[in-house]
């Protein structure tokens, strides 16, 4: 993995980058053309998932990227409906990648039968016993029904994947989740913000930048992961831009108080 990008360490001395890509609903030549573009800017965490049907696309790009399969951090994830078909769906996963292991898969949603969820759990730590996965997590879900987990079986989630923002910044959540070990990575950061915000604009021309960049460097002075999508090659390139200012603990605090409105 790149020196110069921050990263969070998760169990098994597995190192995944606090800014990662991704790729939702970039599917074809656009879903390629997209993490290639996001390779050449600097991203070097990809998040993709199965119900997204860009595994293909995402892998042929890390190919053809010219990095190093162990430069680039790979995230893919089960969907719900695969419950009881964890293997064969992560072999699928690997052979539409192109590559013989992910560095992190995630249960996408809690199984829709709660006795379900125990059972999906064991079979994602088998996997990564195996080493199809160097780290097993899982997104969207609430802190009891991680709780659930991990008093099953000992065994915590590397990384929690939910909606964030600093508009749905909830205080508790984080520290629920750093309590537990369990890394907190945001998606839809851009989504649930509002970026004509005064505070966000007030802070953006201070540093120069812009306040998507301003709620991208939030995320990654609270080490929580964010994963930004775009298939445009200039806010692609912009939003991989945040590595040269960060935010003094007054503008944190002003932007966590955002959540609280």
């Amino acid at each position: 993995m790149d020196s110069d990008q921050p990263t969070v360490l998760l169990p098994g001395e597995v190192r995944m980058p606090l800014l990662g890509f991704g790729t939702w609903q970039a599917t074809g030549k656009a879903g390629y053309d997209a993490v290639l573009a996001a390779l050449d800017a600097g991203y070097r965490l990809v998040d993709t998932a199965t119900m997204y049907g860009n595994e293909e696309e995402v892998g042929r790009a890390v190919q053809e990227s010219g990095l190093r399969r162990e430069d680039v951090f790979l995230t893919t994830k089960l969907p719900p409906e695969r419950v009881g078909r964890e293997r064969e769906t992560i072999e699928e996963s690997l052979r539409f990648l192109g590559t013989d292991y992910v560095d992190l898969w995630l249960v996408h949603w809690p199984p829709s039968n709660p006795a379900d969820s125990i059972p999906v759990w064991r079979e994602m730590l088998a996997a990564r016993d195996e080493g199809l996965a160097r780290a097993v997590g899982v997104s969207n879900h609430s802190t009891a029904q991680i709780d659930e987990l991990i008093q099953a079986t000992e065994e915590n989630p590397a990384v929690n994947q939910i909606r964030w923002s600093p508009f749905l910044y909830d205080r508790q959540r984080h520290r629920e989740h750093r309590d537990r070990g369990v890394v907190l990575e945001g998606y839809s950061p851009f989504k649930t913000s509002d970026l004509a915000q005064p505070v966000l604009t007030r802070i953006a021309a201070a540093h120069d930048v812009s306040p998507a960049q301003v709620v991208l460097r939030w995320h990654i002075d609270h080490e929580i992961v964010a994963i930004p999508k775009s298939v445009t090659p200039e806010r692609i390139r912009a939003n991989a831009d945040v590595f040269h200012f960060s935010l003094t603990a007054e503008e944190m605090r002003d932007i966590d108080a955002l959540g609280a409105t």
